[in-house]
């Protein structure tokens, strides 16, 4: 009996076809044993093992998340004390824990300077709720309720809840939920290769970029339009890095349009493309901020809506006005969960893991640029920081593309066979790259030497 006939048929196997539902999965296949999938057991540095043993660079951190790599003790010591002298106790009613303020000040002492509050829950997904809901309250609040459509664009990712799936821009999130919701309004994604004539400059797809948002504004009226959600780095739509005076000409219509910004940072916060917040880098004055992933590095469910000065000076008059927020979780502020930030937190400081996204980050695009930028089925490699991907077509110079998921799956799954973990991205074909920030260049030079081989084995030379 082969290895992967056992893993297959051994009983912890069986339990997870038959009663785990897996999220983006095919369930049918996963369940009768067709579908690709792996148990994994361990984890240290940038390596994953599976429960046969193999190893794997995981070249995605999880999913965008595990930023100070896996194996981290201060992290799980962090949390094994908190379990031991308060696993959990409610935040509502003004209670409060150790490592939830703790992690409040650290979150706000790292935010820019004009957001003043930071409020938890436990999902990227949550937080854009949390956003979109206290946006709607913030202009009820103020006298106008009648503004409560919210813009996002087509193809980002901004969780898969009824209101944060509304918001994201993906087919697959929508057909077959009733999604998205009335209200939830989608414009052109920032995605220069795509750009609808081959001649257009960079300047020229901004300019079309802005005048899509502001027709779409106008068309709906600015009267009734609440909030404008944005990833810094569009991440699971693409990998898409704006085009220049992209960012500049969005909070500008929103600005004279009294439209709040939600600046998505559960991708970009806290390092992952070299600076501490996507907001920092693009110079974006968000109204509020989704936090999660990086928050506490995935060793512990954490997420954060931060909400900014005017926003937070509406929302304490209102209670004053009107009484008690109507809004909570039963594990808001979780102290587990904080206490893995606060550890999380504490080690991107000392690990200098900014940085290091930063300056290996340049190495890593520098890499898989030359392993596989020159193919002629190849059309860009692109991204910032600890961000990567490389867009496959069929003919580039003719802009021609392959039908979605032709190429990435291939090459991913020979990337996982060679031992690296890269990610093909829904409804495109891209093939996506996000390792730990501890990524060292020698890690760097193998996820690329690895990207190479793959490429060739898929397309050929």
């Amino acid at each position: 009996m082969s290895l992967d006939t056992d893993r297959i048929n051994d009983e912890l196997a069986a339990w997870d076809r038959d009663f785990l539902l897996h999220p983006v999965t095919h369930t049918a296949q996963h369940a009768r044993g067709d579908a690709p999938g792996r148990i994994v057991t361990g984890g240290e540095g940038v390596h994953v093992t599976d429960r046969d043993g193999n190893r794997f660079l995981d070249a995605f951190a999880g999913l965008y998340c595990v930023n100070t790599g896996y194996g981290r003790t201060e992290i799980a010591d962090a949390i094994a004390r908190q379990a031991r002298e308060l696993p959990y106790y409610h935040s509502n009613v003004g209670h409060g824990n150790e490592p939830a303020i703790r992690l409040a000040k650290m979150v706000m002492d790292r935010a820019p300077d004009h957001m003043a509050r930071v409020y938890f829950g436990l999902s990227g997904s949550d937080a854009n709720e949390t956003n979109v809901k206290l946006a709607w309250h913030y202009n009820v609040l103020r006298g106008k309720p009648e503004k409560r459509k919210v813009i996002s664009r087509w193809r980002a990712f901004h969780g898969s809840g009824i209101v944060s799936g509304s918001l994201t821009g993906l087919k697959l999130y929508h057909d077959r939920f009733n999604l998205p919701l009335d209200g939830f309004l989608h414009t052109e994604t920032p995605h220069y290769l795509r750009r609808p004539e081959r001649d257009m400059t960079e300047e020229e797809f901004t300019t079309f970029l802005i005048d899509a948002l502001e027709d779409l504004i106008e068309r709906e009226d600015p009267e009734t339009i609440a909030a404008f959600v944005g990833e810094p780095v569009m991440g699971t739509g693409g990998i898409l890095t704006p085009p220049n005076g992209y960012w500049a000409g969005v909070q500008e219509v929103l600005d004279r349009h009294d439209i709040l910004l939600i600046a998505d940072e559960v991708v970009t916060g806290f390092g992952r493309i070299g600076t501490m917040f996507g907001s920092d880098h693009y110079d974006l004055r968000p109204d509020f901020m989704a936090i999660a992933k990086g928050l506490t590095a995935a060793y512990a469910p954490l997420s954060g809506s931060i909400i900014s000065r005017r926003v937070s000076h509406v929302l304490m008059q209102g209670s004053d006005d009107f009484g008690p927020l109507g809004h909570g979780w039963t594990y808001s502020a979780h102290p587990i969960g904080a206490a893995a930030g606060v550890a999380a937190l504490e080690l991107v400081d000392k690990l200098g893991l900014v940085e290091n996204a930063a300056e290996t980050g340049l190495y890593l695009h520098e890499k898989l640029a030359d392993a596989a930028g020159g193919h002629p089925n190849v059309g860009e490699v692109r991204g910032i920081g600890m961000l990567a991907a490389v867009e496959f077509m069929q003919n580039p110079e003719e802009g021609i593309w392959y039908p979605p998921a032709s190429v990435a799956p291939k090459v991913a799954a020979e990337m996982m066979r060679r031992g690296v973990i890269a990610r093909a991205l829904p409804e495109s074909d891209i093939l996506g790259f996000a390792p730990p920030l501890c990524l060292d260049r020698s890690e760097v030079d193998q996820v690329a030497d690895t990207l190479k081989s793959a490429v060739v084995t898929v397309l050929g030379p």
